[in-house]
This record gives structure tokens, C-alpha cells and sequence, in this order.
């Protein structure tokens, strides 16, 4: 517990402190956003604010666990464990990808930075590497999850073993593409209001700190009455998730309207690819479609409005992602933030209740 609150106070001091030092530093440089022409028109004021804050989210969730881990090693000797720098892996490695977009945008002044081709070659050289990792790493991450199935609350329900060694290995590696690149950019479709993909953020991995804090209770091998789980070092995954949380709270603290500062593709594509890890590694992948629920609905709305405007030349919304649809309806962008995290919360809430009862009846509990 001493772990989780210095991971937690660690994450909270950086943001805080580096934060108003990165826009600063940031402002000096005149690294700041540009403002698509045919958004909200209430949105052009917002032109020229410092972006890439990502980096300092980055910065707290690594400083946070490290902090931790650091403390666990002198106190009790454990090791560092690989599955949570697999899951930090994917996190820094999607936010990479997600400054060079930044770069790109502040470089060549203009609201575009790499070509969707080149961002999803990106994605998938990043997510092909990690899941590599993950089946050569002596973790539950990996081949368990190529062997044993697609979990949803972590019930098999789809299982790879019938193809064959080779060919689970590559339904593996393709399944996690699919994960990662579609969390990614639904965290970063999410990111087009002051605080909604922060705050949005924030509430998603106060979910998964409790899932997998949960499964760290009920560990398998460990003497609990009930179901127990096979997860690789589930209380490391709950340290990140804690610090993510608590680092995307802090930064709410200068990202809400109007917003100090941007996280950008930098921060948005990797809070999606460490969303990503974290369902795979606690194997709640599909439970993670509940979970995320808000950021799944913003990404369904535009696949439905490119889709059916390609197929009958009519908008389906105002202006998609749907964020933008009711700003255009009239909502202040302040109750639009507010009512979507709310819509994050109640999903928030669903898949813990449907976690919990999962574990009721396997466990043979009433429910």
C-alpha cells in the first residue's frame, strides 16, 4: 500500500510542478496549436495554446511507478517486474508516434502533421513489437492470452488453440494491432474539447486501478475464498493505472477551459495505447469496449458519419466526433465536457459491476 500512495504523490508532484513549467517552456519556443477552419468557430481563439502536454503525463505515470518500484527494491528486494514495462512500453511508444504528429503540426504551422498511412505504419510497427515482447517475456501477458483466448471479464470466449502454435501467434500479434491502434485513436478522436480527453481519461484508469488491484487481492495461489485470478503482477498494473489516473487529474488542473495547455497527439495516442496494454494484461479486452465506453461512442460517431456520408453524400451529425455535434447545437463546451464524463463514469461503473458479478458466480457466491 506504502508503494501505491508514493507511485500516486510521485505522479501528482510532477504534474502539478511540470506542468506551468512546460508551457513556459513550451511558449518560449512557440510550440503552439492550430485550429482546424471548419470546426466550431468558438474554437479559433484556442489557436496558438501550447500543445505536446502529453509529455508531462508521460513523464508522471514513468516517474510515478518508477518512484515505486524504487521503493519496493530497497524495502523488500523485488525486482522491477516486466510486465508493467511491457505495459509502459506501449504507452511511450505510441507517444512517440504521437510527438513526431505534434512536431510536425508546430514545424510546418498547420493542423496536420504525419499522413494517416503513416501514422497506422507507425502504430502497427509499435503494436507488432510490443506483442512480440509480450510472447517472448516470461509473463501472463502473452502466449496465455494467444493459448487460453479473448477474455471478457476474464472468461475465455474465444480461443486461439484450435489454429495451431504459429498461426495463434499471429492471430495474437494481429489482435493486439487491432487493440492498440483502435484505443489509440479513439483516445485521440476523444481529444477535441478543453478536459474531455483528460478528465474522460482519468475516470477510465480509476476503473482499471480498481480491476486490477482486484486482481491483485485474489491472486491465484493466494489463500481468498472465491475466484482467483492468473494475472502477472497485478499490483504493478494497479500502480500504473494509479499513477495514469492521478496524472491525467493533475494535468485536468490546467487543461480545463480554457485550457493552459493541449495534451496533443503526444499525450492522447499514448494514454489509448497504455488503455490498450492494460486489457491485455489484466485480460479484460472486451471488457475494455464497457470500460471505455466513452471513447468507443466518439469513435463509432465518426465511422458513421464518414461512412454514411461516402455511401449517400449526408451527414449523419453536424460535425463528428460527436463532442462537436452538440457544441454546434448550441452547448457551452463546458457542459458538453461535463455531461460526457459523466457518460464515462456510468460506463465506468457497468463494467465494475459486471466484473464484480463475473466473480460472484464463478466463485459460487450469490449474487
Amino acid at each position: 500500500m506504502i508503494s501505491l500512495i508514493i507511485g500516486i504523490v510521485v505522479s501528482l508532484v510532477v504534474t502539478f510542478v511540470g506542468t506551468p513549467l512546460l508551457v513556459r517552456l513550451l511558449h518560449r519556443r512557440h510550440y503552439g496549436q492550430y485550429i482546424r477552419q471548419d470546426g466550431p468557430q468558438s474554437h479559433l481563439v484556442k489557436r496558438g495554446t501550447p500543445t505536446m502536454g502529453g509529455l508531462i503525463i508521460n513523464l508522471a505515470i514513468v516517474l510515478g511507478w518508477c518512484a515505486s518500484a524504487l521503493y519496493r527494491y530497497i524495502s523488500r528486494g523485488d525486482m522491477p517486474s516486466l510486465s508493467a514495462m511491457l505495459v509502459l512500453f506501449a504507452m511511450l511508444s505510441m507517444g512517440l508516434l504521437g510527438f513526431v504528429d505534434d512536431f510536425a503540426k508546430v514545424r510546418k504551422k498547420q493542423n496536420l502533421g504525419l499522413s494517416v498511412s503513416a501514422k497506422f505504419i507507425g502504430q502497427f510497427i509499435f503494436a507488432t513489437v510490443y506483442a512480440v515482447l509480450a510472447l517472448l517475456l516470461p509473463t501472463k501477458t502473452g502466449f496465455h492470452s494467444a493459448q487460453a483466448g479473448v477474455s471478457f471479464v476474464e472468461r475465455p470466449v474465444v480461443s486461439f488453440e484450435f489454429a495451431g502454435r504459429s498461426v495463434a501467434i499471429i492471430l495474437f500479434v494481429l489482435w493486439v494491432n487491432l487493440l492498440m491502434t483502435a484505443w489509440s485513436n479513439a483516445f485521440n478522436l476523444t481529444d477535441g474539447l478543453d478536459g474531455l480527453a483528460s478528465g474522460s481519461s482519468m475516470i477510465a484508469f480509476t476503473g482499471y486501478a480498481l480491476i486490477a488491484f482486484w486482481e491483485s487481492y485474489h491472486l491465484k495461489g493466494a489463500n481468498h475464498a472465491g475466484h482467483s485470478y492468473a494475472v502477472s503482477d497485478p499490483l504493478d498494473l494497479t500502480i500504473i493505472a494509479c499513477c495514469a489516473a492521478v496524472a491525467c487529474f493533475g494535468f485536468l488542473w490546467y487543461n480545463t477551459n480554457p485550457a493552459s495547455i493541449f495534451m496533443g497527439d503526444t499525450g492522447s495516442l499514448a494514454l489509448g495505447g497504455l488503455f490498450s496494454a492494460l486489457s491485455i494484461a489484466t485480460h479484460t479486452e472486451l471488457l475494455a469496449v464497457i470500460l471505455g465506453g466513452l471513447f468507443v461512442m466518439e469513435t463509432a460517431s465518426d465511422v458513421i458519419q464518414v461512412g454514411c456520408f461516402k455511401m449517400t453524400h449526408r451527414r449523419v451529425f453536424k460535425m463528428a466526433p460527436i463532442h462537436h455535434h452538440f457544441e454546434l447545437l448550441g452547448w457551452q463546451e463546458s457542459k458538453v465536457v461535463v455531461r460526457f464524463w459523466l457518460i464515462e463514469l456510468i460506463f465506468v461503473l457497468m463494467a465494475l459491476v459486471l466484473f464484480y458479478a463475473d466473480w460472484l458466480a464463478r466463485s459460487g457466491l450469490p449474487l
